[in-house]
């Protein structure tokens, strides 16, 4: 998908702030009480998303979050099907002092292929 020079600005400069997994990590962070934090639209969630996760997406993340997680202190991976919306909101959660809020590198898509 094409996105505007602003937008991918954006969305890279969060990836600079925030820390990213690799997708081979998140079962064994999972495992030990990490939280997969699907971000996507509520029809990619339906669709396919990592078993286990929670869902919140994007556009109520800052509204709905404390409800969903209100532990700070949880270990938070924030997905979407490749970077960039996981990105933008794990630094999102970050400012709303979540610190160890992180995404998942190349989002489901990247996770699915390890299989």
């Amino acid at each position: 998908m094409a996105y505007t020079v602003k937008f991918q600005q954006l969305a890279d400069a969060a990836r600079s702030r925030v820390g990213e997994v690799a997708p081979e990590d998140v079962d064994s962070l999972m495992a030990a009480g990490a939280i997969a934090l699907d971000i996507r639209d509520k029809e990619e969630h339906d669709a396919d998303h990592i078993g286990g996760s929670l869902h919140v997406s994007r556009g109520k993340l800052e509204m709905n979050i404390e409800g969903v997680i209100p532990d700070l202190d949880a270990t938070i991976l924030c997905y979407c099907n490749a970077y960039n919306r996981g990105a933008l909101s794990a630094d999102t959660l970050r400012a709303l002092g979540y610190q160890h809020a992180r995404f998942i590198a190349g989002g489901l898509k990247a996770y699915r292929a390890l299989v």
